[in-house]
């Protein structure tokens, strides 16, 4: 059957569609080829990923990100990894469009064979070249009008140097002891300040992983975009380290109370 009216029978002035009844795939007469032969780019994220967190601890950096990818506000992909590692001395984490971090992932895995294996000069690649590396990449996208959606971090150890940094669509570059993407970083910002700084030399392992996972579960119970699944990255000395998926314990009987949940109206 045949589910579009204007199949049935046009409006008698062909100009003027009185009952809107053209769909969009077909509307009217009036289609022009404007973008015909035309160079046409991403207009905005479709499959996306949400917050990405990182911190400073005393042995080095590491990393949190939850593991879906969202379609729009459809919770599509529950098992995606947004925690890349990069050579032997970093790890990148990916916020915004996956396809254009699955881009990503080829040009920085191509990168580490062309400077590493291919060169084989004794020269690796640290967390310093690559977040370089990408920052240029970055901007140069953005500079062409066909960015790469994605905000990204990159953490890393190397010469017993701890590096921390971002960077993002536009090629804006920052670097500190916390950093959040997305709507952590309205969100769990201010909670990885407050529990980090001024204590990155005196931070254990599991206090770092304390507090990330405690971000992590404000972000869940706030963000619309997260699930309770999550990966950390630990980046030490001796290497880089990236966890399977693990599940966040969490309890929503604070909910009952708040105006507007269930029965709670008044």
């Amino acid at each position: 059957m045949d589910h579009f009216p204007t199949n049935w029978g046009r409006p008698k002035y062909d100009g003027f569609d009185t009952n809107a009844t053209y769909p969009f795939h077909d509307h009217g007469h009036n289609q022009s080829a404007a973008f015909a032969g035309a160079t046409q780019h991403t207009q905005q994220p479709i499959v996306t990923g949400t917050s990405v967190l990182a911190i400073k601890y005393k042995d080095g950096i590491m990393m949190a990100a939850d593991n879906l990818a969202s379609y729009g506000s459809l919770a599509r992909f529950k098992g995606v990894q947004r925690l890349h590692p990069i050579g032997d001395y970093t790890v990148v984490g990916a916020s915004g469009d996956m396809s254009d971090f699955q881009y990503l992932q080829h040009v920085l895995d191509g990168l580490v064979i062309s400077e590493e294996i291919n060169a084989q000069d004794g020269h690796t690649l640290g967390p310093a070249e690559i977040h370089e590396y990408l920052s240029q990449v970055m901007y140069s996208r953005r500079s062409k009008m066909n960015p790469l959606w994605n905000s990204l971090l990159v953490g890393g150890v190397k010469d017993g140097q701890r590096f921390l940094a971002y960077v993002d669509l536009l090629g804006v570059t920052y670097f500190a002891s916390t950093l959040a993407t997305g709507y952590g970083a309205y969100i769990a910002q201010p909670l990885l300040r407050k529990a980090v700084e001024g204590r990155e030399n005196t931070l254990t392992e599991p206090e770092a992983r304390g507090i990330l996972e405690e971000a992590l579960r404000v972000l869940f119970y706030r963000d619309a975009r997260s699930i309770n699944q999550y990966q950390i990255a630990t980046i030490t000395a001796n290497g880089v380290d990236i966890s399977g998926s693990l599940k966040l314990e969490t309890a929503w009987g604070f909910a009952e109370g708040i105006r507007g949940y269930g029965s709670q109206t008044q």
